[in-house]
Formats: structure tokens, sequence, C-alpha cells
């Protein structure tokens, strides 16, 4: 059995990369947001891989992917809108039937779902800024091919 996980992730960064505006500026996409990073900004990371599935002929696994949307803001200035915004963006673009699944058939595998698992909304107020941010979990089933 092979991890996929990995290309999950890389294949979710690639959809969303150059393809997410807020106010015309495009949203920077990062595995690991630099300090030095602009905002608004959007992260995509890894959460589970589990094995779904136990049959003779093949592996099949789900994996947890988890895309956050971050924007920032100077004490009570701005609002979750933009955070919104960027998550319907995500969903428009990773949240898709089956011909709009991650091709994962060159490193031999094969998305058979994906499924939006929800989305949480969070306003974390700090020192030097409120940043509002929301979490979407996407589930995949994959194949081992």
């Amino acid at each position: 059995m092979l991890e996929a996980i990995h290309y999950i992730r890389r294949g979710i960064i690639a959809k969303l990369t150059n393809a997410v505006t807020i106010n015309g500026a495009i949203v920077p996409v990062f595995n690991r947001i630099p300090t030095n990073s602009t905002y608004p900004a959007i992260r995509v990371y890894s959460l589970s891989s589990d094995e779904a599935d136990q049959n003779q002929t093949s592996f099949i696994s789900e994996t947890i992917t988890r895309i956050e949307c971050i924007t920032r803001f100077y004490s009570d200035d701005g609002g979750e809108l933009d955070v919104n915004l960027m998550v319907s963006k995500c969903l428009e673009l990773v949240r898709t039937r089956s011909n709009g699944y991650i091709d994962l058939s060159a490193e031999g595998f094969k998305i058979y779902t994906t499924v939006n698992e929800g989305v949480k909304y969070l306003q974390d107020d700090l020192k030097d800024h409120t940043y509002f941010r929301a979490i979407i979990e996407i589930s995949n089933k994959i194949e081992q091919i």
C-alpha cells in the first residue's frame, strides 16, 4: 500500500494557485505560510490518511485535507466577507463532480469520491491583528491502481 495524501495536497494547491482573487488581487496558496506573507492567504495541509476498505484486489484509502482561508485586519477593521468569498471559490474549484477530480493516474492512484466534510469559521482577536479564518475539510477516497 502506498501513501497518496501528498499527491492530493499538491493537486489542490495546483488547482487553487492563481485561481482565487480578492479585490482583484491573487490570493497566494501555501503548504506552510511564511512569516513574511501578505494576507489574505490560503494554506493547504494534510490531516489524516486511513485505510478505508479491505479487499483482496486493491488498496483503498480515505484522506482528509484541509484548506484554510485566512484574512487579517487591524483591530476592528474588516470582517469575514473576504473569507466567505475565498471559501466559495475554493469549493467551486475543489469540490467538483467526478470529471473534475484531481488526476492521479500518473502516480498510480484514482480518486473516486471528493466530499466537503464541512467548513468551520473562526475569529482570532490578537494584539496585533484580527484574523478571520475558515477551515474546509475535504475527504477523498482513493484507490491504488
